[in-house]
């Protein structure tokens, strides 16, 4: 277990809070109070461990269904970072291979409460953190795996389907390049790509996420819990739309993930309450359309936090179907490890709850990036089609960390 109190921290210049998910509000007035980042040689069921630093920590989530109200003074709440790792671990899933970024915890939690006046660095406009500092630097990508090893996975996923062991897998490739200056300010501007629900950062010692993801992983809020899987990508022009509408492979691959999310909600919700209220609306992530669902139930009474992580971690769009079949075949295939990719990542607080997903998201440790994107293979999957939408939707991500 690794907690950091925040030592001196009232003497210290006080950044501004990004997290994705965080009360706009109270951005300018939050404080790190207290922190705990969990690896897995700590031992434990991090969903667990979290829940119950939360609970020490003035943040009682042992009960969503119960009625609570955020209160301008005090704990706010708290940044919430869960990895692809960690939510494998939470229900007994392969682990995969090891992490690039050994430096970034698989869980980290951080708790802020209200500082008595605003931060002097007043929020910049995302649209305005358009250069890195001076001296910043970013070499070149170097890939995990080769284009050829990649198709060759997506042909690995269509032989277990054959089989009948899977129905989908989500394969997910990496890629890494040395940087010189500070990451922070190229992290930040992840935020402002068009569609970047979840834009935001989220910082340690070592390390450092940025995050542009479009995607809901699960939100609580009003008694109802949802999640938004996105699956299904395509252009972001008029031929691309009506090709992704089209498209019997892309919608029988997207209905695929919308059952299991059903299924991983009814784990949490009130007998009967799960429904779909919008099916395979397509919306536009910078240059790309895709395809989004929205899947919602009534939380059911005592349902915790840590319970919760566990139905919905990993996202069900970012592994297959069945999950645990699925995510022994991504431990299998690929070369290196989800690191701050295909997790969680958002605001846990009072009567709210919000986690996006972590696609269209980068990590930094000391002196690399390290990006992830990857797709759903289906039987009507083509290896080569693949490859290309993997690296269709990590190039403005990486072009936008280039600009310096």
């Amino acid at each position: 277990m690794r907690k950091n109190g925040p030592t001196g921290v009232e003497t210290l210049p006080r950044p501004l809070i990004d997290v994705p998910g965080a009360p706009p509000s109270c951005r300018g007035v939050l404080v790190e109070r207290a922190r705990y980042e969990w690896r897995p040689a700590d031992g434990g069921d991090p969903a667990t461990l979290a829940e119950q630093f939360l609970a020490a920590h003035g943040l009682d989530l042992t009960d969503l269904a119960r009625p609570a109200t955020h209160q301008p003074t005090g704990v706010c709440g708290a940044a919430l970072y869960v990895s692809a790792a960690a939510g494998a671990h939470m229900i007994g899933a392969a682990p995969g291979a090891p992490t690039p970024a050994p430096a970034l915890p698989e869980l980290a939690v951080v708790v802020y409460g209200h500082h008595p006046s605003p931060s002097p660095a007043a929020p910049p406009a995302p649209a305005r953190a358009a250069r890195s500092g001076p001296g910043w630097w970013l070499g070149d990508w170097r890939e995990s795996w080769t284009p050829r090893q990649h198709a060759d996975a997506v042909t690995a996923v269509r032989a277990a389907i054959a089989r009948g062991d899977v129905y989908q897998v989500n394969v997910v490739g990496h890629a890494a390049a040395r940087y010189l200056g500070d990451p922070r300010p190229a992290l930040s501007r992840l935020g402002a790509l068009p569609g970047a629900r979840y834009g935001g950062t989220l910082h340690g010692d070592g390390w450092a996420i940025g995050c542009a993801s479009p995607e809901t992983l699960v939100e609580v809020t009003d008694g109802r819990v949802i999640t938004r899987p996105i699956k299904g990508t395509r252009p972001a022009t008029a031929a691309g739309r009506r090709e992704l509408l089209a498209s019997a492979k892309e919608r029988a691959e997207h209905v695929m993930i919308v059952d299991l999310e059903r299924n991983d909600l009814a784990r949490v919700a009130r007998t009967g309450s799960v429904r779909v209220d919008e099916l395979f609306a397509v919306r536009r992530w910078c240059d790309l359309w895709q395809a989004e669902s929205t899947v919602s139930a009534a939380v059911a009474d005592g349902l915790g936090l840590a319970d919760l992580l566990r139905a919905t971690c990993p996202g069900g769009s970012v592994t297959g179907a069945p999950k645990l079949a699925a995510l022994a075949r991504i431990a299998a295939l690929e070369p290196v490890g989800r690191g701050a990719s295909m997790g969680a990542l958002g605001w846990v607080g009072p009567g709210r709850l919000d986690l996006g997903l972590t696609i269209r998201t980068v990590a930094a440790d000391a002196d690399r990036l390290h990006v992830w994107a990857g797709g759903g293979i289906t039987w009507d999957s083509d290896p080569d089609a693949e490859v290309a939408e993997a690296a269709a939707k990590a190039a403005p991500v990486r072009a936008l960390l280039a600009t310096g």
